[in-house]
């Protein structure tokens, strides 16, 4: 049987600070080939190279991967400030409007971290720039130093819903993940439900709400060790399954 292609969105960036890239982390397409059992296709992130409907036609599902750049806050009516940080425009032509067109068709995705946010401001929520700095909230930033072993460690619970999406994807109420990241969601867009939180309330876990396929997104970076991580492996290999279902679909069911 012939693999499933999934899509995995890439980042820009400058080799040795002068010569532009496309790519994307090793982890990532590890994920893909070896828990997805998909073939693993990396997408620029830049809509010059390829149109939404050209992406729809050659995937059968996507990863949306972190970043370092974030979403830039005019996709939320908000202004831009130091708090911010780094941003990727051309990233965000091509996310956004693919995303509100998987949510659409019924075609699976999976996000992360960034990709995470990018779920929830493709259909119309809001983030917090910077959420150590929110009262009460914990710094849930990648660890500046250490070892990649102790940057991507296991540091809090997240608890999800009673069974909700996630408890059922998981098989259990709660799990332990890592952190990386200095955004969160605000407020939920559109048909997005926050299915699990960290200890200080932090969103972690979302589905889009009455979606026709798989449509997740998780704040934490499952990639890492994903074949062998007890929480990564479901998120992966039920992206893998819903491509596989989707690649067998007919064409003319696809389009309507």
């Amino acid at each position: 049987m012939t693999r499933p292609t999934i899509g995995i969105i890439g980042n820009s960036y400058l080799i040795n600070d002068e010569y532009p890239a496309q790519a994307a982390g090793s982890m990532n397409c590890d994920a893909v080939a070896e828990v997805c059992g998909a073939l693993p296709v990396i997408i620029p992130a830049d809509p010059r190279y390829a149109s939404t409907d050209d992406l729809l036609r050659m995937c059968d599902g996507f990863v949306f991967t972190g970043a370092r750049p974030n979403v830039h806050p005019d996709e939320y009516g908000e202004s831009e400030t130091p708090e911010h940080g780094e941003f990727d425009r051309a990233r965000d032509a091509v996310t956004l409007p693919l995303i509100r067109a998987l949510v659409e068709r019924g075609q699976p995705f999976l996000g992360i971290c960034r990709g995470f946010q990018e779920i929830n401001v493709a259909m119309g929520g809001t983030l917090d720039p910077e959420i150590r700095d929110l009262p009460g909230r914990d710094n849930h930033r990648m660890p500046p130093d250490g070892t990649l072993d102790e940057k991507f460690a296991m540091r809090h619970t997240v608890t999800f819903s009673q069974g909700g999406v996630f408890h059922d994807l998981m098989g259990a109420p709660e799990v332990i993940t890592n952190s990386l990241h200095g955004q969160g969601i605000r407020t939920a867009g559109a048909r997005v439900v926050v299915d699990g939180h960290a200890p200080d309330g932090t969103a972690e876990a979302i589905y889009i709400q009455d979606a026709r396929g798989y449509a997740i997104g998780v704040q934490w970076h499952p990639e890492y060790r994903a074949a062998y991580d007890a929480v990564s492996r479901p998120l992966f290999e039920g992206l893998g399954q819903a491509a596989r279902s989707w690649s067998q679909f007919p064409k003319i069911l696809k389009s309507a």
